[in-house]
């Protein structure tokens, strides 16, 4: 039996999605492990995932969605691929953890360090924040200087020195930094808007001599999808290396994204290091970073720059991301998710524009995103200037038509290998008709 538009909206409830969270909200500080979860830039209630597969997932009411979350980057191959949870599974029985080095960790960096082109050493940790907090200790320690330079919007974990004009959550709870950050960590740390090289050569100027790195989402996916310009990348890759300063690529959400070899490959820009994350685990904890060899080689015990972790290495990240990169090595993976992602965002775009609305954004393979204002979108300052009412309007009228978007106007979306155009189609007429109503 066909089920209409209407007799399935009416079958809507998130009831049970609310009563759980309810009860989160007395267990986990705001009933979440992850604020943007907690829908305060978009409102209404919060939906509980069930399950996942492929390009789809289900709450705990039964509804199911389109995801163009992909939790948050690292679903590229699709939810619960059978291949990777088969290989979970053998591995398990060897073990969950060894805490102790394992055949699976140097496969899985002979591919990093084959895929990306500024890694020739890597060292794993479990997740992006302890990526970046790495790669900020390391770069100090090679450049024996302390500042560096981030831009406003581009979130880079919540370490303290880099939740200042940070993006992603902390814009979604409209905090403009966060509190039991002391000043004094916070105090190396220089901040210029995306794409502004002007700005950039001005610290250069101010600071001489005193700047260890640049780091930077390469594509910006924390504050919005946002380009950067190529001008811009070639300088920054010049004025670091003028000043005896490292160029770092935060390529957590980027990597194996954009291209096979991030977006480093995809804009034939290398830096100096690189931070990874989300995709290398295929959708289980892990994060890395690496870069040129006489750089890593301070790591401990190499060298002299301390840096642990527990769980680093796990067996199970390393078998999901070993699975996940294979699946991306099979011919016209990233041609289909660029042709996916343009026809989703074009319909979009397209759709929103025939009904009146201002709204503006593009997409660089299986990454995307849209801002209600015109454009265009350079930096940070451009994508407050988004209606993000009208955002959360959207948002919550698209989660009823069974499409799953980030929920939050500053965050990128995000495609995999299992949207099928099916997909994209029934994402864009849902669009259409909630940009009528709109």
């Amino acid at each position: 039996m066909t089920v209409s538009v209407d007799e399935k909206k009416k079958t809507f409830t998130l009831k049970k999605s609310e009563q759980a969270f309810n009860a989160a909200k007395e267990l986990m500080p705001g009933g979440v492990n992850s604020p943007v979860r907690a829908f305060k830039s978009v409102g209404g209630q919060p939906i509980v995932i069930d399950s996942v597969k492929g390009s789809r997932m289900w709450d705990i009411d039964g509804n199911e969605y389109i995801d163009y979350v992909g939790s948050w980057g690292p679903a590229i191959i699709g939810h619960a691929d059978d291949e990777v949870l088969a290989a979970l599974a053998e591995t398990m029985k060897k073990g969950t953890s060894f805490g102790a080095p394992c055949l699976l960790e140097n496969t899985l960096a002979e591919m990093v360090i084959q895929a990306v082109p500024s890694i020739e050493m890597v060292r794993f940790v479990n997740s992006g924040t302890e990526a970046c907090m790495g790669v900020l200790r390391l770069t100090r320690a090679f450049t024996c200087k302390n500042k560096i330079i981030k831009f406003e919007g581009c979130y880079h974990g919540h370490a303290d020195p880099y939740l200042v004009k940070a993006g992603s959550g902390v814009a979604t709870l409209g905090l403009p930094d966060s509190p039991g950050v002391p000043k004094s960590a916070t105090s190396d740390t220089l901040t210029a808007p995306y794409n502004d090289i002007t700005a950039v050569q001005n610290l250069f100027d101010t600071h001489k001599g005193e700047i260890a790195a640049v780091i930077l989402e390469p594509v910006v996916g924390n504050a919005g999808f946002i380009k950067p310009t190529l001008e811009f990348l070639n300088f920054l890759k010049t004025v670091t290396k003028e000043n005896d300063s490292l160029l770092i690529f935060d390529e957590v959400m980027t990597g194996f994204r954009l291209a096979y070899g991030g977006a480093q490959e995809y804009f034939n820009i290398k830096p100096d290091l690189t931070t990874l994350g989300k995709i290398i685990g295929g959708g289980l904890p892990v994060g890395a970073y690496g870069g040129r060899r006489e750089i890593m080689e301070m790591v401990a015990p190499a060298g002299p720059m301390y840096q642990a972790g527990t769980l680093s290495g796990n067996p199970l990240a390393m078998t999901a991301g070993i699975q996940t990169l294979k699946r991306l090595q099979e011919p016209g993976s990233y041609e289909y998710l660029d042709k996916v992602t343009g026809q989703l965002i074009e319909g979009i775009l397209d759709a929103g524009k025939r009904a009146g609305h201002a709204i503006s954004g593009g997409h660089i393979s299986g990454m995307f995103g849209f801002f209600f204002t015109d454009g265009p979108v350079y930096n940070f300052d451009d994508a407050k200037k988004s209606d993000t009412a009208k955002f959360g309007k959207f948002y919550r009228a698209m989660l009823e038509e069974g499409v799953y978007l980030a929920p939050s106007q500053f965050e990128a979306g995000f495609t995999g290998l299992k949207h099928t155009e099916e997909d994209i189609q029934r994402t864009i007429d849902a669009a259409e008709k909630v940009f009528k109503d709109l």
